[in-house]
Parts: C-alpha cells; structure tokens; sequence
C-alpha cells in the first residue's frame, strides 16, 4: 500500500512542500519534486519527527543513526520483496509480523504502521495524530486522480495567483493616477473647441474659463499656448506644449552642429552703393585680378556668384544687382551674406541709394566695410565721406569705431588688395564655421529654364557638402543632381561651404532664396514637396498677415506686433527727420516704434521690398509710389500710408495704437495722365496736353502733380477737353487737354493723379 503524494501530506499537515522535502531530505529520504508518492515508512518518518521522540525517550536522530548502522552491517543478507502492492518488505527478518490496531472514528479506519517499535497505546495519542494526517489511505487511492506526466498543477495554482497579485497592483496605480493631475499636451494655437476636447470637458466650461480672465472667445476661435495654460491650471490639469515633427524634421536633418565638427569657411560678400558710386567697376577689378585663371579652352561662365583668392584665403563674391538680391532673400527667411561692402564716391558723398544700403545691410544684420572709391578723382574728399557716415551711426575705425573704411580706386587698382584683406580680417574676427561633412544645406541665388538643360539653379551652399548624384530639395523643386559646375565653367563632383555652383537636374525652377537641402529619401523628398505646394494653394486663398495701420491694435493686443517697423519716404530730408523722431517717441510698453529707413524721394519698389521683408508700414510726406510700388505693395500686402501734413501722420499712428483709428475718407485714386506738352491760353493759364496711361481721368476729380516722386501742387479741375469739346471723363490710351485750378507751373513729364475721397461707415 502506498501513501499520499508529497503536496497532499504537506496540505493535510499544513506544510509547504519545499519546506516538506526539505525535511525529508534532513533525514535521508530523497524525494524529486511535490508530485512524488510517499511510501508509508516515510510517510512515519514525518509524523515521528513531528511527535518528536519515541516511547523510550530517545529522539528520530538517534533511530535513524542505529538504523543505518544495522542496515550496513546486514546488507548482504538483506533482500527486497517485490511491491505487488505497493508496500515495503523486509526479508528474512527474525522479528515478529507487524501489528495492525484499528482505531474506528465516525466508521473510518487509521492504520498506524508500528514496525521496528513497540508503540504504547495507552501513551499514544491518537487525537493528536488524526489532527495532524487527518486521511485514510485507502480512500484517498481510491480517489486518486490520472494526471499527465511532467504536468505541474502547482505552478498553475501559483500563476493564477500571481495574475490576480498584478491585477490588483494595477488597479492600485489607476486610482493613485487618477488622484493626479491629468497631463494634456497642446500645440502653440489651438481653437477652444479643440482644446476642450483635449480637456475632455465642455467647451462652454473653457469659454466660462475665458470669460473669467477677460477674454470673449467662441467656441471656433484660437487661443495661443499661455491662455490655454491658465485655463488648463484653473481646471486642475498640468498643460505642457506639444513637440510636433513634422515629415520635413525628420527629412531635413536640421540639427546644431557640434563645436568639434566646424571648420573654417570662406566669407560671402555683396557689394552695394548708389548707382555710378563704382560697384560694377570695383566688382570687374576684383574678378579680373584675383579669380583664379581659367583652364585652357575653358568657358568663363557668370552664375551669379564667384571666387576670388587673397594669398592662402578665399572670398565669395555674389555678382547681384546691389541690396536687393538678398533683401529678396531675407523675404523669404534666407540670410547668405556676411560682410557687406558699401562703396561710396569720395567726390559725391552719402547719396540717397547708399543710405538705403546702409539699411538694408543693417536690418541683414551684416557688417559694413565701407569702400570709399574714385580717390583719384579732383576734389575727392574722404574725410567728408567718414564725417556723413557718422550720421548713420558708422562711425570709422580711425575715429574711434568700429566701421572699417578704405579709400580705393577702382579705376586704377588701388588699395584693391587692402579692401580684400579687410574683408578677410573681418570674417576672422566674425568666425565663421561650418561643417563640411554632413548633408549639404544651401540658398539658391537665382534660377531660370534653360532651353537646352531645363531648370538651372545658381546654389550657394552654406553647409555641408553638395556632391553629383544628392537627391535634393528647393522649396517646391525636387530632383536628383545630375551635374555641378563651378564659377569658371569646370564641371566639379563636389562643393563645400561657402562655395556657389549651378545645378541641373530639378523638376521644376525654384525661386531665389529658396533653402535647398540634400536628402537620403527620395520618397518621402516628393512626398514633402506635394505638401508644399498643397500648403501654397491654403496660403493664397487665405491673405497674408501683414502689419496694418487699420489691425494694428488687434495685432499688438493679440501679442502679434511688438515692434513695429515703419519706413519713411519724404520731399525733403528734414521732414524725414523729424517723422522719424516723433514717431520713434510714440514708443510705449506694448509696442516699440522703430524707423527702419528714411529716404528722400517717391516710394520705390525697393522700399516695398524692404517693408515686406521687415514687416513694416511705409510712411510718405508729399511723395507718392511708383507704378511698381503699387504692384509690389498689393502683391505683399505692405501697408503704404501718404500725408501732406506731419501732425497728421503721427496722430493716426498714435490712434491707431491705442485701437481708436477710425478714418472717414478713403482715396480712391482714379487714372494717371503724363504731361506731354504744354500750352499757354490768355485768360485762362497753362493748359496740359495730356495722354492718360491708366484708369481715367474725370472733371470732377481732385488732382495732384507729381513730379519725380514728389507732389508739387494738390488741387481740382477746372477743365477736361478733348481737341475744343468739354468732357466728363477720358479713358486710357487718350490724349486730352487738362487745366488745373490755381496753378500753372506745369512742366512736361509731371504726372497728373486723378482721385476721389469715398465716404467710409463707420463701425
């Protein structure tokens, strides 16, 4: 008869069945795991050691130590009977059969095995016993179950419970989590319904929210990151912003280059000034003396940039017409230039065109070599030029500054060499530094379609190495680089910073400025550019946000404008001057008022250009646009605001900053005619004969004369013939006879403005 498995004693017993086989293991009895059947012996052994000693006093040590002494001295003589049913015999044992003693409890038999000792059972304890192995034997044979072989109920028991354990450690983190302020990650704008969402809460809760700290919000407008925080915290959330990545992140690989990886580069120059001051003379010496000679038969090509060597040093030069190449490019967020070189004629002086450049180059942020040309000349005078340089806050080295300036001739090569060397000396000081082995980043200068290569882009590459076969994209051009050329017409393999070559090989022509990258990608390169142009079709039916005179309190309330930059355009230099000053003091804690520009003469192109790459107002006394100001002015949204009295620019400036602006009248200008000849009728004056160029002009229009940009007369009608007939109105393409009120100081070429004041509702 066999006993009860390990586990099943150790449950009966309430024992583990490690610290069970444990105990078996400290007396002799070796056991594989909690599955194994017990035989009766040891099933004794067990129940002994837990009675502890036997009837004669001595302990289970001392039994199990005479034991194993008697079973080594017989072990020849000892023999085991086979275990046809499944219970241990000693053979040729001289002592007597073991007794059985019935002991009945609620009609169960307890068979108590009493070999090897005589058990006294008037001293046994029976109770004790049936506690302890509360089981009959048979019964439990009878009940045994079949398990499968190396199945280990145990470890499923153990995985349940280990189950029900994490679930309840889960549980616990939920309910400590919900305890915490949720965490809700928004981007820099959002709308309130949006964020609401976010919130998972009621929108109208969000617009409570704002109501309560003074801002009127629907549900569909946006509110920017710090509200949306105050409101958030109110609720009782942590707000942190949102880290968005876009496909150009993770495409263009932007990141800030380690200190260890930069290397010196070469300085990229433009050179500026006024017209016949010398920049193409000074630009044709530098090319011819210092640009490395051309190969034998090979083709000087011009793309709009090239090299120049001064001893062991390079310079880029960017061939472009003055400051308005990389005025256009800061337009569009390329900044390429680092030293600008103003060249002033020394028997001229500061003219109207240089002092535009001396704001260009310093709303670049650029520094300022000034290269006083034609010294050679007679009455040539550079102190002059240094002492009006001061004027501009360029003040020269000479005299206590930080402005570098150099008298040259470009005519005759002098001081060439010097200038250079400035140059030089100025980009050191500057240091720059770009790492050349990373993919290439650069701007393209220019771009046209070329009949025989298709889309050609002149890059200057600003960082990295632009190598033959990149796969690259320009703004809403993308393409493979199918071949390099060089500023002197070699085809090269490679091009490294500060370097200008011209590409073939884009799908398209992109635009001057554009931020051309090199990619490993050519997938997500188209996938990137389709976004882009998408992007381009949203941008065009939404206007541009440009700075108003009109929204300028909604902008500086909304944390738009802090700075608002103003250029001002006059008749003469002293009203520049004092607009500049009185507008400069209209500055407050909201918003500061800063005069970019300020030039004599009419609104230029290249002022709009200006205004739009600053974000600025242009502000005209007595003067008017241009026809392609006006263009350029509608076609970047630039705010162009004209007066014929200086108090009355500065009040509506300054009640436009404080949200009260509220004008009466718009001009609604009407046609343009050119002064063609001129007449003299007695008892009437000077008649003009005219040829309207655009729009028309009317009888009951208000007029102004516009001479080169500034107004000389403002007035009205007083007769429209055309050949001897009175008429209403003349159309464009028509010539007519035209006689101002009041005035008869015509002269051929004025421009005669036809307009009217419209009556404006008020809000």
């Amino acid at each position: 008869m066999t006993g009860p498995r390990v586990h099943e004693l150790g449950k009966d017993i309430k024992m583990t069945s490690k610290v069970l086989i444990e105990l078996l293991e400290k007396y002799g009895i070796t056991v594989k795991n909690h599955m194994t059947t017990l035989e009766l012996e040891e099933t004794d052994v067990v129940l002994t050691a837990l009675l502890n000693k036997f009837d004669d006093g001595s302990s289970i040590e001392d039994y199990y130590t005479k034991l194993h002494m008697e079973q080594e001295a017989e072990k020849p003589k000892v023999s085991k009977k086979a275990k046809d049913d499944s219970q241990p015999q000693v053979a040729e044992e001289p002592e007597a059969e073991p007794e059985e003693i019935e002991i009945k409890k609620e009609n169960k038999q307890k068979v108590v095995d009493t070999r090897q000792n005589t058990v006294d059972l008037a001293k046994l304890d029976t109770d004790k016993i049936e506690k302890l192995v509360d089981i009959d034997i048979e019964e439990k044979a009878e009940k045994k179950q079949k398990i499968k072989k190396n199945a280990q109920p145990s470890k499923k028991l153990d995985k349940k419970a280990e189950q029900q354990q994490q679930a309840k450690e889960k549980k616990a983190k939920a309910e400590e989590k919900a305890k915490e302020p949720a965490v809700v990650e928004i981007p820099d704008e959002i709308s309130v319904g949006d964020f609401a969402s976010k919130l998972g809460v009621a929108a109208t809760v969000v617009i409570k929210k704002l109501f309560e700290l003074g801002i009127m919000a629907a549900i569909s407008q946006t509110i920017d990151f710090d509200t949306a925080a105050l409101v958030g915290t109110d609720l009782g959330y942590v707000i942190n912003k949102e880290i968005i990545i876009t496909d150009e992140d993770r495409l263009f690989n932007d990141v800030e280059d380690a200190p260890e990886d930069l290397e010196p580069r070469s300085p990229v120059v433009v050179v500026m000034g006024h017209v016949d001051h010398g920049k193409t003379s000074l630009l044709d010496t530098i090319r011819n003396t210092n640009v490395i000679a051309k190969e034998a038969g090979g083709i000087t090509q011009h793309i709009g940039a090239y090299r120049v060597r001064v001893n062991d040093k390079k310079i880029t030069f960017l061939d472009t017409p003055g400051h308005e190449a990389f005025t256009t490019m800061r337009m569009r967020g390329a900044q390429v230039t680092d030293v600008a070189i103003l060249v002033v004629a020394a028997d001229d002086g500061i003219m109207p065109q240089t002092v535009e450049a001396i704001n260009h180059a310093k709303a670049a942020g650029v520094s300022i070599i000034v290269a006083i040309n034609k010294i050679d000349k007679e009455g040539a005078n550079p102190d002059r030029i240094k002492q009006e340089l001061m004027e501009y806050e360029l003040v020269p080295e000479e005299w206590g500054g930080d402005t570098i300036c150099v008298p040259i001739s470009a005519k005759f090569n002098q001081n060439i060499d010097e200038l250079l060397e400035m140059v030089i000396l100025v980009s050191e000081m500057k240091e720059l530094k770009a790492n050349p082995n990373r993919n290439a980043k650069g701007t393209v200068i220019e771009a046209q379609l070329d009949k025989g290569r298709g889309p050609v882009a002149t890059v200057l590459v600003q960082n990295g190495t632009l190598k033959v076969g990149d796969i690259v994209v320009a703004g809403t051009a993308e393409g493979r680089v199918r071949a390099m050329v060089d500023d002197r017409g070699n085809k090269v393999k490679k091009a490294g910073p500060s370097v200008p070559v011209e590409i073939i090989g884009l799908s398209e022509v992109p635009e001057g400025g554009d931020t051309l990258y090199a990619v490993d990608d050519e997938r997500k390169a188209k996938a990137v550019v389709q976004k882009r142009k998408e992007k381009i079709k949203e941008d065009n039916i939404k206007s541009r946000s440009a700075v108003s005179l009109d929204a300028l309190f909604d902008q500086i309330k909304q944390g738009e404008v802090k700075d608002l930059n103003i250029i001002v355009k006059a008749d003469v230099q002293g009203s520049v001057e004092a607009v500049k000053q009185s507008l400069t003091k209209l500055s407050n804690e909201e918003v500061r008022v800063c005069c970019i520009h300020g030039g004599v003469g009419g609104v230029s192109e290249s002022d709009v250009m200006l205004a739009a790459a600053s974000n600025a107002i242009i502000v005209g006394f007595n003067v008017r646009p241009d026809n392609g100001a006006l263009a350029s002015a509608k076609q970047n949204d630039v705010d162009i605001r004209l007066y014929r009295v200086i108090y009355h620019a500065i009040e509506e400036i300054e009640a436009a900053m404080k949200g009260m602006l509220a004008p009466k009248f718009v001009e609604n200008v009407l046609g343009h005619a050119e002064v063609r000849n001129t007449f003299k009728v007695s008892g009437v004056g000077t008649i003009a004969g005219g040829y309207v160029l655009d729009g028309k002009i009317t009888r009951n229009s208000q007029t102004r004369i516009v001479r080169d940009g500034i107004i000389v007369h403002e007035g009205v009608l007083s007769s429209l013939k055309r050949f001897k007939d009175d008429v209403k109105e003349v159309a464009t393409g028509y010539e007519c006879g035209i006689g101002i009120e009041n005035f008869n100081d015509i002269k051929e070429g004025d421009i005669i403005e036809s307009f009217i004041m419209e009556e404006v509702k008020q809000q």
